[in-house]
């Protein structure tokens, strides 16, 4: 060994060689995730020449191993061999991570290669990376031409056009491969790099390679070109979309693979908004209608997402996005005779994922049509997809009611609405039972204090008795937002009594949930009201014979000192009820107990002085 080597540079590598070489799966991984350190225990100049060379050998172990080493080849690693002026050593390890068999293995680098992309510079990317793109794309096996296709859009714009016009046609020729996986990841890809493309070259190359990959025998190829339609069409005027993209909009809309047609439903509003008002009405609409009555469920249920839908506008500052869609684009006449008739037979679906997909979305249909025609028309399908026997179609619409009762009140869909919360609120799933308790402060909005009294009172307190504790959590969270909507006088009258009256049931449940509610609800109640109604009460279960119930005391009385200590009143009445309690509990046999009590003196103690 040369003698001007010390043990202590020669250790990182080695380490990091005799762990690599282990057995042991984990032991490798956590090398691998040592790399940064050991990078910087070298230097700059040793991690370029021993690290990196090192690592670019290793690629024959599991496909974790080699996953983490992607990843970590992406996280800024430049840092450690000397700066962005080096990044490109990093290249050499991954393209050889880009061509393994395993596909998370390609992605993730694929992913890092184009991170390190980002920091090269011009004479890096024409020297390096370009040439690696090059290799990948004409790899004799398939994996690494599949890698070679994300690689494109990351330098597509930093080079020269002389380089740009062989990236057009390296592109051309992995969209032409006879390895369905290399035509669907430039399928996959194209898109990206379609936008980095000027328009002359769009229609000169991007679409000669979106034509190909439109009419590929494979369906896993041409359900991925649906997004490349979009980039195409947001590139031209509505004139050439017309002229160039007709045809293939018309095929993949109705293409013979469901699941073609399913991502053409699934993007149907950005399609719309990219190819213009115009085409939306003389074509889109008839294959907007086509997809609704699909004979797959599948495709239904997406399209029944997009009736409102949303559009986006890049332009304006303010409502970016208007939560209205493809039937925004359409005159009311044309949404009544058209698609309201769609929309009748899609409540009515005997997939129970499509009614629940259109319950989610029918009430963007309320502020197009106005008051009247919904009344008329929208109104019996809400009422009739209430009283749906599937939870989550009855939830869907619940959740959206804000919008049409903005339209027409809430006076006319009450009558069916009540009875639909109340099957939910008592549903055999709790889940379903929690959903509920989250929309009960918006109904309540709607509703007002005294129908809400009337009619829904009794029910938010019975949840606090529900057998599963995910439900009395719920329940409790759900009074204290009605406390702030309804107002602490309501409360008082409407909420506290039952929540004290709970402490004296012989069940510990109802008790340890009034102390739950009593936390929960106290920083939104008056000081007046808890020196009224709740303290004591609250004091008599800091006495009770379940440890858990005085800990969760401890816990309340800790959540009042934090309330109320910033006034006068509030440090009085902590030294006057709060103070005493605690020091009792400080001695309490159990330890739980003596813990909570003692961490809310050391709140308590400060606030008091």
């Amino acid at each position: 060994m040369d003698p001007a080597i010390s043990i202590e540079d020669i250790a990182p590598i080695a380490i990091l060689m005799d762990e690599l070489r282990s057995e042991d799966v984990q032991l490798r991984l956590n090398a691998i995730h040592s790399i940064p350190t050991i990078a910087l225990a070298l230097g700059p100049d040793r991690a370029r020449e021993e690290l990196i060379p090192f690592l670019q050998d290793s690629v024959d172990d599991e496909d974790e191993v080699l996953l983490a080493l992607a990843e970590e080849m992406g996280k800024s690693f430049e840092e450690y061999i000397g700066g962005k002026e080096h990044a490109h050593v990093l290249l050499g390890p991954l393209e050889n991570l880009s061509a393994v068999e395993e596909t998370l293995v390609r992605d993730k680098a694929a992913e890092s290669i184009t991170k390190i992309a980002s920091v090269l510079s011009q004479n890096q990317i024409e020297q390096y990376y370009i040439p690696l793109l090059k290799r990948l794309s004409s790899g004799e096996w398939f994996t690494s031409r599949t890698s070679a296709a994300a690689l494109y859009p990351a330098v597509y714009s930093q080079v020269s056009p002389a380089l740009q016009e062989e990236l057009r046609k390296g592109y051309t020729a992995l969209g032409a491969d006879d390895t369905p996986m290399v035509r669907r990841a430039a399928a996959k890809s194209l898109g990206p790099l379609l936008k980095q493309f000027s328009q002359q070259h769009i229609i000169s190359d991007g679409l000669p390679i979106y034509r190909r990959l439109q009419g590929d025998d494979q369906d896993s190829v041409r359900l991925l070109t649906v997004e490349d339609l979009i980039v195409i069409a947001q590139k031209l005027s509505p004139a050439e979309v017309k002229d160039l993209l007709l045809k293939q909009i018309r095929q993949s809309i109705g293409d013979k693979s469901w699941r073609v047609r399913y991502m053409a439903a699934s993007h149907f509003n950005e399609l719309a908004e990219a190819v213009g008002t115009e085409l939306v009405r003389e074509e889109l609409l008839g294959q907007y209608i086509q997809l609704l009555k699909d004979n797959e469920a599948e495709v239904r249920t997406a399209a029944a997402t997009q009736i409102p839908g949303e559009l986006h506008f890049p332009g304006r500052r303010i409502f970016p996005t208007l939560s209205v869609g493809f039937s925004k684009l359409l005159d009311k006449e044309v949404i009544l005779a058209r698609i309201i008739p769609c929309v009748r037979d899609l409540s009515q679906d005997a997939s129970q994922h499509v009614r629940a997909a259109l319950a989610n979305q029918i009430h963007g249909l309320a502020p197009l049509l106005g008051r009247e025609p919904t009344i008329e028309h929208l109104l019996p399908l809400f009422l009739h997809l209430l009283k749906d026997d599937f939870s989550e179609v009855r939830l869907n619409i619940i959740s959206k009611l804000e919008t049409v009762n903005n339209v027409i009140g809430i006076e006319l869909l009450s009558e069916s609405l009540l009875p639909a919360i109340v099957e939910l609120a008592e549903d055999k799933s709790w889940r379903v039972r929690q959903a509920i308790i989250q929309y009960i402060p918006l109904l309540a909005t709607q509703f007002g204090k005294p129908f809400f009294d009337e009619e829904l009172g009794n029910l938010c307190m019975s949840w606090l008795g529900d057998s599963v504790y995910s439900i009395r959590e719920a329940a409790t969270v759900n009074l204290k937002k009605l406390t702030e909507v309804f107002g602490v006088e309501w409360a008082q009258v409407a909420i506290v009594p039952k929540v004290v009256g709970m402490g004296s049931h012989p069940s510990f449940l109802f008790r340890m949930t009034t102390v739950q509610a009593i936390t929960t609800i106290s920083p939104s109640l008056s000081l007046d009201i808890i020196r009224a109604d709740i303290i004591g009460p609250l004091l008599e279960l800091a006495k009770d014979h379940i440890p858990n119930i005085r800990f969760n005391v401890a816990k309340s009385l800790e959540a009042m000192t934090t309330a109320f200590s910033s006034t006068p009143e509030g440090r009085q009445f902590i030294q006057e009820f709060i103070l005493p309690t605690l020091e009792r509990q400080k001695n309490d046999v159990d330890a739980d107990v003596r813990y909570f009590a003692s961490r809310a003196l050391q709140k308590a103690v400060p606030a008091e002085s």
